[in-house]
């Protein structure tokens, strides 16, 4: 299973993803599901995914040979809208193909759902989550954040707290919150986590970095997280009803 999330901010873009895939419970795996094309002064593009690790595996090495074939980078579209037709379209390529080829695994799901966002240059960054059957939508002010993959765990926390102006440390913190009570109840979403920071107009990856078990911030913020929702639990005044 996989968890991720994307939002847009006036002050840029966040992403993070956790990196474990299983097949059962006895095969469980490290796949990194994020993949950052940058070209300096020009623009940077962002895609997480989730679902099928075969389907998200072929599809974004069609995006990348269709640049090579091009000879075109990804970050030379004109838009962002136009990366998210390409991954689209490529998406619904690659299922179909698939689910032709092999119709003795119909049970298969061979799904996959991406995120895709990030800058090109003269446009605003942009985020858009694109289905499995190569339609998209696009992150708005009312929506400024996308998750795809085990989601419903970590969503309260996002929706209370993830607003346009909020600072990227505070929703980089309330991310890492989300994958919290992702992975304490769902033990299919696990470390690593990665995670990546885009500022506005700065038409590459600010800021990158890995967490996984040993990582102390990490560590205390699920500790003070978890005795701060005791404490305030606590302090809820008991059903009157009750007396």
């Amino acid at each position: 299973m996989t968890y991720c999330v994307g939002m847009v901010l006036e002050a840029g873009l966040v992403f993070a993803s956790d990196s474990r895939t299983n097949a059962g419970v006895d095969h469980v795996s490290t796949f990194c599901k994020m993949t950052v094309v940058e070209t300096s002064g020009e623009g940077v593009i962002v895609m997480l995914n989730s679902g099928n690790l075969a389907t998200t595996q072929q599809v974004v090495s069609r995006i990348k040979q269709h640049a090579v074939d091009a000879e075109k980078p990804l970050t030379a579209h004109a838009s962002m809208f136009a990366v998210a037709e390409l991954v689209g379209r490529e998406l619904r390529k690659t299922i179909h193909t698939t689910m032709n080829e092999a119709p003795e695994q119909s049970d298969v799901d061979f799904n996959a759902t991406f995120l895709v966002g990030g800058q090109v240059k003269g446009e605003a960054p942009r985020l858009f989550m694109v289905y499995p059957q190569g339609i998209f939508i696009e992150s708005t002010a009312d929506t400024p954040f996308f998750q795809i993959g085990e989601s419903k765990y970590g969503k309260p926390i996002l929706d209370r707290v993830i607003q346009p102006g909020i600072s990227m440390s505070q929703a980089i913190k309330c991310a890492l919150v989300s994958f919290d009570s992702t992975i304490k109840s769902n033990l299919s979403v696990g470390l690593p986590i990665d995670i990546a920071m885009i500022k506005t107009n700065d038409l590459q990856v600010t800021k990158r970095h890995r967490i996984d078990s040993e990582d102390a911030y990490f560590r205390d913020l699920r500790s003070s997280w978890s005795q701060g929702l005791r404490q305030v639990f606590g302090q809820l005044p008991d059903p009157q009803w009750l007396k």
